[in-house]
């Protein structure tokens, strides 16, 4: 066995003061990987700080054309927000994919977004929809924030504490889960911007976490139905294989989520 202390933040400067405290710290969010990857052993901190009470860091509002999501809300809260279903569709129908009710009731978007598990379901959202990840030390562009499987931006002591997306015209997201797991095999999320401009993000089947598909996109921006992606294929190079799926099995379930989702954005 090994000792662990956990602290209770009541705010940012206060979580951050703990950190800098910690020999060896970690940040913790809803502690849906982060909890389990220590009972495995594969993370033993020193320290542990709790951010869900934080009161800054909860919430869901809409101001300047954009929804902004504190990093501590839940996926349940995400998914069931009148105001995402509203004006993100998308990510209200990606929220409610999550894993199951007790994982959508305690994992938050923050924690998601700093894990960033290749398999996990936010970054294509954010990706799509051109967010900006806010820290207690910056703002960065989701194509900044996400750098590589399990790999972001964040510094060490750098706490998430909210995620602003602009409001599109169009947005959707289709998945085919693991059936055990409910992560995406390959999970792909469109969106069409105020300003007509169009991304298409993959999350679940690259080696290097969330991509998009700049053919898809094109062929979109100059027709917008499930037809004009239907004959688009990825490249199985760079994509995951393992027991649930081989990259070739994977780059053909993006083609056919994609058709899906821009199906569902209408």
């Amino acid at each position: 066995m090994y000792e662990t202390t956990y602290h209770r933040a009541g705010s940012v400067a206060d979580a951050a003061s703990m950190m800098a405290s910690a020999e060896d710290g970690k940040y913790l969010g809803g502690g849906q990987t982060l909890l389990p990857t220590m009972k495995q052993r594969l993370a033993a901190p020193t320290d542990l700080i709790d951010l869900a009470k934080i009161v800054d860091l909860h919430g869901i509002s809409e101001a300047g054309g954009a929804v902004v999501i504190g990093a501590a809300t839940t996926h349940a809260e995400v998914a069931s927000s009148a105001v995402i279903n509203s004006k993100l569709p998308g990510l209200a129908t990606l929220a409610g994919g999550i894993g199951d009710p007790a994982v959508r009731h305690k994992g938050t978007i923050g924690g998601s977004i700093a894990n960033n598990d290749p398999a996990a379901d936010y970054p294509s959202a954010l990706v799509a929809l051109g967010a900006t990840v806010k820290t207690n030390k910056r703002e960065l562009a989701a194509e900044d924030f996400f750098t590589g499987m399990f790999e972001t931006a964040l510094e060490d002591d750098e706490i998430v504490t909210s995620v602003s997306f602009p409001v599109p015209a169009k947005s959707a997201y289709s998945k085919y889960p693991n059936p055990a797991s409910r992560y995406a095999m390959a999970g792909v999320f469109v969106a069409k911007g105020a300003d007509d401009s169009v991304k298409v993000a993959v999350t679940g089947a690259g080696q290097d976490g969330v991509f998009r598909v700049g053919e898809m996109e094109s062929a979109l921006s100059s027709n917008w139905s499930p037809e004009a992606v239907a004959g688009i294929s990825v490249s199985s190079d760079n994509l995951l294989s393992d027991i649930h799926g081989s990259a070739a099995y994977r780059a053909n379930l993006v083609t056919v989520m994609a058709k899906r989702a821009v199906a569902a954005a209408g």
